[in-house]
């Protein structure tokens, strides 16, 4: 067992993350924040001109930073099976793919995940100051003729039938996920996990590497009608060093109280201290040494209900509260003290294809965070 580290725990300051999926060709009013994510399905059919205007509309976005991932209707993004179905979509204007992605790729403000991880760092002297890895995928079960699929495990297990004649193309659901690496701070996937903002539609292989992960955040979109947030809390008794899954012991659902995407009010899920009277623990660092403070309670801690850890309001526009919170756990730490993940779905388009009674649409989520300041 290795010493205790003498090093002190590193402040943090309060990070205003924006999350939007699903948009679909279309562009919502952007609440102000340090972060955006867009969780997957920028257009309907990707085309570069689609795309081009999608591009335009968040490099114009005031975000220090902007992360972005595809999702199953971004085809000309997904090389491999626009080369096979591509001339089914655009067969009298075919598309260039590498030109497509080339968008994102030469962007100058957008981080572009791909099955990737970053880190980043926000520099504005302005800015919170703060710090986080994200691991970004466009991935999503098997659902029609779309981009990034994988074989749901039935699929699978038929294909692998000596007399079958299915075909289980590309890699696995588990193997995908298993590419999220264990010190992940925020996961962005287009796909939801398995009953966690979903409507059985989602991937259980996710849901399992979730568990074993068990970052601060998962953002995701793909199942409209499951646009939301809930916390997951995790038993993390006698778990250790390596991947494993932890086990769901509840899971508390948000409830927007002003839905009205007219609402000037934004749709806030509040994570950090300020939010509440203490601190929403993700961490379990264990013990303080002394003098050490564990909770970052405010000297005027926001009025709100004291049984509820996800509160919603209008918050700070300024969407940062200051100073830093000194005393919370040190960046990374070890991943058995990770009891809590909260999960955002926030597609835009609220309806399903056909569109029933006409297209509607959601407002984007706002999510407030403690994240540690690198300076």
């Amino acid at each position: 067992m290795s010493a205790p580290s003498s090093t002190p725990p590193r402040p943090t300051r309060r990070t205003r993350i924006v999350c939007i999926g699903d948009t679909h060709n279309g562009t919502v009013k952007l609440p102000k924040g340090d972060v955006l994510i867009h969780a997957g399905d920028l257009t309907n059919q990707g085309s570069y001109s689609e795309l081009s205007k999608a591009v335009q509309w968040l490099e114009k976005a005031d975000f220090e930073a902007k992360i972005v991932i595809a999702g199953n209707h971004d085809i000309t993004l997904d090389g491999d099976f626009y080369s096979r179905h591509g001339s089914s979509f655009h067969n009298q204007n075919p598309q260039d793919p590498a030109k497509c992605l080339s968008l994102f790729t030469s962007s100058r403000t957008i981080t572009y995940l791909q099955q990737s991880s970053a880190t980043i760092r926000l520099t504005h002297p302005e800015g919170p100051g703060t710090e986080f890895t994200v691991f970004g995928s466009p991935y999503s079960p098997e659902y029609g003729t779309c981009a990034f699929t994988y074989p749901r495990p039935e699929q699978e297990a038929e294909a692998s039938e000596p007399d079958s004649t299915a075909v289980a193309a590309g890699p696995s659901a588990a193997e995908l996920w298993a590419a999220v690496p264990l010190t992940t701070d925020i996961v962005v996937t287009h796909t939801p996990a398995y009953t966690h903002c979903d409507d059985t539609y989602g991937c259980k292989d996710l849901r399992t590497r979730l568990a074993a992960v068990r970052p601060r955040l998962h953002v995701c979109g793909h199942v409209h009608q499951s646009r939301g947030a809930e916390r997951v809390r995790w038993d993390t008794g006698g778990l250790s060093a390596g991947d494993q899954a932890a086990t769901e012991i509840s899971v508390e659902p948000w409830e927007d109280p002003s839905p009205d995407p007219t609402s000037a009010k934004i749709s806030l899920v509040d994570l950090t201290a300020r939010g509440r009277k203490r601190a929403l623990d993700f961490y379990d660092p264990g013990p303080a040494p002394p003098g050490v403070q564990t909770g970052c309670e405010p000297a005027d801690p926001a009025p709100g209900p004291e049984s509820s850890d996800i509160v919603v309001g209008s918050g700070d526009p300024s969407g940062r509260d200051g100073d830093p919170c000194p005393g919370q756990p040190d960046h990374p730490v070890d991943r058995a003290g990770r009891r809590e993940t909260c999960v955002v779905n926030c597609a835009i388009v609220a309806s399903g294809w056909p569109h029933p009674g006409g297209k509607r649409f959601n407002k984007p989520i706002v999510v407030d965070i403690d994240l540690p300041v690198w300076r």
